[in-house]
């Protein structure tokens, strides 16, 4: 089957609507806020939250929602695994309008009190993964944007939610890249400490997005925040699939209707200057 899409440019693939070429989104499709976890599945669970929504788009691993929260125009968008795929769908979201960057994700805790079912809020992420150095030198900081992280601390503070905010760390690989053995126990010498150097530097977990959204972000001049739900444990062993993701979803929900009445508040007072 043809992508029925025309595009008009191998430069910037987009039709002459300029709707994007991998997230088959247009202008007016999408908010300024934007929301993106990994899986699919997971968009229309957070956009059950919303005041209201509906799926404006399905194309490839990015699935996008489009909704209303507290008055608040909102969007949802799925990344797939892993920063090359997350990449795309930032630089097609930014082409469109969207300027503010939530990624809800899941993670392992590599620290013993970042226990199943917390939420880790990432000041900053370890660029551990390769897709953050096709845009800036390794010696970029990976950051959070001061807004959205003081918005989904109170949003953590005001839902009740255990959390902890500090450094993650992101990675390319789900198995070797995070530690853990490969096919056979296949390894490097230089990955079996990886977990041990990381604890010692405190950071609170390991992902996949997180280091790639905030540089990409950064260099822009967008706005990005990342909050995951905790599934595992790599000091206790534990592993709990979905431990905590409505929780992560309520949070970054609950930062976008801070942020827009925070931008709303900015507004105002650049008008009465």
């Amino acid at each position: 089957m043809g992508d029925p899409m025309k595009i008009v440019s191998a430069e910037r693939p987009a039709t002459k609507e300029k709707r994007q070429y991998h997230i088959a989104c247009a202008p007016g499709e999408v908010a300024r806020y934007v929301l993106i976890p990994g899986d699919p599945e997971r968009v229309p669970k957070i956009a059950s939250l919303w005041d209201k929504a509906k799926e404006v788009a399905y194309h490839r691993e990015y699935r996008t929602f489009t909704g209303k929260v507290d008055g608040a125009p909102i969007s949802a968008i799925s990344s797939g695994i892993g920063s090359p795929s997350l990449a795309i769908a930032v630089e097609e979201l930014a082409a469109i309008g969207a300027d503010t960057f939530i990624r809800v994700g899941s993670s392992g805790g590599i620290q013993r009190d970042v226990k199943v079912g917390d939420l880790v809020i990432s000041s900053g992420a370890v660029r551990l993964e390769g897709t953050s150095k096709q845009y800036v030198s390794p010696e970029y900081p990976a950051v959070s944007n001061y807004e959205v992280l003081l918005a989904l601390i109170q949003a953590a503070e005001k839902l009740g939610h255990r959390y902890h905010v500090g450094i993650t760390a992101s990675t390319d690989s789900f198995y070797t890249g995070q530690g853990r053995p490969g096919l056979k126990g296949y390894t490097q010498s230089y990955l079996k400490d990886i977990v041990s150097d990381l604890q010692a530097a405190r950071v609170l977990n390991f992902e996949m997005e997180t280091a790639s959204l905030f540089t990409i972000a950064g260099v822009y001049g967008l706005r990005a925040g990342s909050v995951c739900a905790v599934f595992a444990n790599r000091v206790t062993g534990e592993f709990k699939a979905g431990a905590g993701e409505m929780a992560s979803g309520e949070v970054a929900t609950e930062a976008v209707k801070i942020l827009a009445k925070m931008d709303k508040s900015k507004r105002g007072k650049k008008g009465k200057s």
